[in-house]
């Protein structure tokens, strides 16, 4: 059988990958690509502006197109069908047979029909080729505007601000995201856009694009304004490419799109249509995973099983230039008789609704903006049309009563809930695998494809497959590795009691092997933790991840950021001098960070222990802003300076971060101290927060941000100084012995059985008899501190570790930086082609 793939996209290429899953080896297969290179990730074609090369972004795993029966022809472009002869005409003036056709020719971009839009410096956001000419549009231009403000044309903005330009969003319509927000979801987006340092402009229509005075453009609105730029990108939308299907005469749909049916056939029996180009039930889909389902329709049909595409969710989660955004089913609350319930933080900017049934039993859709941590929650409840809570707006309201928000176990989900999209997997798919004998989850992805792809998923696949061990009666493995048949708390209990200091005494006891890189580094801090002893000495240096290895954090041109500590984020006038000569002197890029302090980049790796030197002699400390350790103690300047302030919070968080600094646990760890309720440190958004009252201090556990922000919750109010230390110390220590590997204080919170309650009669209460012995431990660290730094540059054999290569002095030659803002940054691969491979000077 002769089959040919016209278009060689992210939907082309899964085609082929399902084909061969499918058990289609035999089959003689031809792809035509009209671009230069196979498919690449156009979802993530943005971060090509941030460093990725295009071989970073390819789809195509070495060595795929190596098989005898399959060709792959670049710059190749078919031209016409002859559906009687069954051929395909390519540019070349070749023609090709074929037995079934598959088209995946995908859409191209809509550019208005704006005059002036084919002016010079006019760009589309579509491939590689255009992402090339706007860097080099950029290099040489101020300003640039986007016209079209939707998903893609967000991220095009987001391009243009990597590349330094002013920037501007021109949207037809009075929002940003038309389609998938609602009104005041789009202030809110709009309100982040702009923070962000983007332009916005709604409800603007270009009518011509003419020469500017002070630009290169001008963009004339029907309003009469205009906007001057220097370049143009088009990202309003796109359009179904089905030329070939008009002209072989294939029944289109109402909007453009090759008709299919659930087969993913066209109105010729041998003539297949899958992704943006297709038009099933008369709708286009313009997200990459109904493709992929389409993709996978058509290879099993092709092979005899049976497969038909149902329609596709369009709901969307993702992150625009930094800023979350979802939008789930009726996000706009068409529905008649849906009601809504809405939630807006305009200080921390989060935008939440939910849109529920008549009956407000079932939830139908929602818009979640600034925040968008309950998506997979509300996701599988409207999907799976799983009933509601009584009151379902404390799905979208935040917690701050140390009570639990309405959540959704596995158990709830049915049998036919999809969990992974990307591979069209469903929870009974996974269970199917644990009763079949799959009890790892490294086994469960390897059999079912679930969490191969982009990994969102992986979190509730692990959460089914453990549920239904329990339910099988099998013994869930919670195991560190292969190496060693125990939990990380279970390994720190081990050590412990054992008095076990090193590793090889470590997996000669209780492990197998040699030892890898996940049971190595929480060997190695679970050591720390318990003794404190220096991360690199002789026999612990091997153990550590390259960041404890080197004392600092690689970036992504392989030189390192140095963060020296400062306590409570107070610093000398003569601390901050000193901090500026070594930056001066050394040619590093300096930042404030988050955490109030202040972070050097750019340093080599050989420069590391003359710069550690230098700090210390001006009286600094490493701020183990590498490790998994207290990073810092945010703080306000408390009751000292403001008038608000009820006590002294900067005198408080220097004591707790010179007593908790160097403390090593599963994960990083962040502290704040307000000095009263206004806040002003974001205590309540840390591991531990504490805040001053008139009565005291009320200490908060269990917040975080990133990713998955959470609120932290009371733990204890109204306490003494004395009485808060002594909290904190067992609620770390507690924390330290029983949370899991790379597991935050959040995360460990909420997997601790029990809860906050349970966490309280621990700390509190001394419900196991712990209390003593964890103060105990975590005076033993406190008693033991040693500064890395100093350690590392007073140890001759340590000191031989930071050198590019072993056997020569030489700088690595591929550190390059440019000049932007009076300071030096990283080149980017275009940049690096003109500029001469040379290392920064010392």
């Amino acid at each position: 059988m002769k089959l040919l793939v016209i278009g060689h996209g992210m939907v082309g290429h899964k085609f082929l990958e399902s084909l061969y899953e499918s058990g289609i080896h035999d089959a003689e297969v031809t792809v035509l690509c009209e671009e230069p290179r196979p498919a690449y990730d156009r979802v993530h074609l943005s971060e090509f502006f941030s460093g990725k090369s295009a071989a970073d972004l390819s789809l195509v795993s070495p060595g795929f197109f190596d098989r005898d029966n399959l060709l792959l022809k670049l710059n190749t472009r078919a031209t016409a069908i002859d559906r009687i002869n069954k051929t395909v005409t390519v540019n070349t003036g070749d023609v090709l047979c074929y037995d079934k056709l598959i088209i995946a020719t995908g859409s191209y971009p809509f550019v208005p029909p704006v005059p002036g839009k084919d002016r010079k410096d006019c760009f589309v956001y579509r491939t590689i080729e255009d992402l090339e000419a706007m860097l080099e549009c950029g290099s040489r231009a101020n300003t640039g505007v986007v016209i079209g403000g939707g998903l893609l044309g967000l991220e095009c903005a987001k391009a243009l601000r990597d590349m330094s330009l002013q920037t501007h969003v021109v949207e037809f319509s009075p929002r940003l995201m038309a389609v998938q927000v609602d009104d005041a979801g789009g202030r809110m987006l709009r309100r982040k856009i702009e923070e962000l340092g983007v332009s916005v402009h709604t409800g603007k229509n270009t009518v011509e694009i003419i020469d500017g005075e002070q630009a290169r453009h001008r963009m004339v609105f029907a309003d009469g304004t205009h906007l001057e730029t220097d370049m143009i990108v088009f990202s309003a939308g796109i359009r179904p490419r089905d030329e070939l299907a008009r002209q072989a005469r294939l029944a289109l749909g109402p909007r453009g799109g090759i008709a299919v049916d659930n087969h993913c056939l066209s109105a010729d029996p041998d003539i297949y249509a899958i992704g943006e180009c297709a038009a099933w039930n008369g709708q286009v889909y313009g997200l990459v995973a109904p493709g992929y389902e389409m993709a996978r329709v058509v290879a099993k049909h092709i092979a005899g099983e049976a497969a038909g595409f149902a329609g596709a969710d369009m709901s969307t989660k993702l992150k625009l230039m930094g800023v979350d955004v979802a939008s789930i089913g009726d996000a706009m609350g068409s529905t008649a008789g849906s009601r809504a319930y809405q939630f807006t933080d305009e200080r921390k900017q989060v935008y939440k609704k939910i849109v529920v049934s008549e009956c407000g039993k079932h939830l139908l859709g929602a818009v979640l903006i600034g925040d968008a941590a309950e998506y997979g929650t509300l996701l599988q409840m409207m999907l799976n049309r799983i009933e509601l809570p009584k009151e379902p707006e404390f799905l979208i309201l935040p917690q701050g009563d140390g009570k639990a928000k309405p959540g959704l176990g596995v158990d709830a989900l049915p049998a036919a809930a999809q969990i992974c999209s990307c591979n069209n997997v469903s929870k009974g798919q996974l269970c199917e695998a644990v009763a079949g004998g799959v009890t790892t989850i490294g086994d469960l992805k390897a059999c079912t494809k679930a969490g191969t792809a982009c990994g969102g998923c992986v979190p509730l696949v692990t959460q089914v497959m453990k549920a239904e061990m329990k339910k099988q009666g099998l013994a869930v493995n919670n195991h560190l590795c292969e190496h060693f048949a125990y939990s990380r708390q279970e390994l720190y209990h081990l050590i412990r009691a054992g008095e076990i200091k090193t590793f090889d005494a470590l997996i000669g006891a209780h492990g197998k092997g040699l030892g890898c890189d996940i049971c190595k580094p929480v060997a190695a801090n679970i050591f720390a933790s318990c003794w404190n002893d220096f991360v690199l000495r002789k026999d612990h240096a091997g153990l550590q991840d390259s960041n404890d290895y080197f004392l600092g954090n690689i970036q992504k041109d392989g030189t390192y950021s140095v963060v020296p500590r400062m306590p409570g984020g107070e610093v000398t006038p003569d601390g901050l001098i000193a901090v500026g000569q070594v930056a001066k002197k050394y040619g590093l890029y300096t930042k404030i960070t988050g955490g109030q302090r202040v972070d050097l980049f750019g340093a080599r790796l050989e420069q590391l222990p003359e710069i550690w030197e230098q700090l210390i002699a001006a009286g600094f400390e490493s701020g183990h802003a590498y490790g998994k350790s207290l990073r810092t103690v945010k703080s306000c300047v408390g009751s000292t300076w403001c008038r608000y302030g009820v006590d002294d919070s900067v005198g408080l968080a220097i004591e707790l971060e010179n007593r908790y600094k160097g403390l090593r646990a599963p994960h990083k760890i962040k502290f704040g101290v307000s000095g009263c309720t206004r806040e002003c440190a974001e205590a309540q958004g840390k591991d531990v927060g504490v805040i001053a009252t008139d009565k005291g201090w009320n200490l908060y556990v269990c917040g975080n941000g990133g990713m998955k922000p959470r609120h932290a919750e009371l733990l204890a109010s109204d306490l003494s100084r004395q009485d808060l230390i002594r909290y904190i110390d067992r609620f770390l220590m507690f924390y330290i012995r029983t949370a899991d590997r790379l597991q935050r204080t959040s995360v460990w919170r909420d997997n601790l059985e029990g809860g906050l309650d349970y966490l309280k009669d621990v700390v509190i209460g001394d419900k196991l008899g712990l209390a003593a012995e964890l103060e105990s431990a975590m005076q033993h660290v406190v008693d033991t501190y040693a500064c890395e730094w100093k350690n590392a540059v007073t140890d001759p054999e340590t000191r031989k570790r930071f050198r590019q290569f072993v056997n020569s002095d030489q700088r690595d030659p591929h550190v390059v930086f440019v000049e932007e803002r009076g300071q030096i940054r990283p080149a980017t691969p275009e940049e690096r082609k003109v500029i001469p491979i040379i290392a920064k000077a010392a």
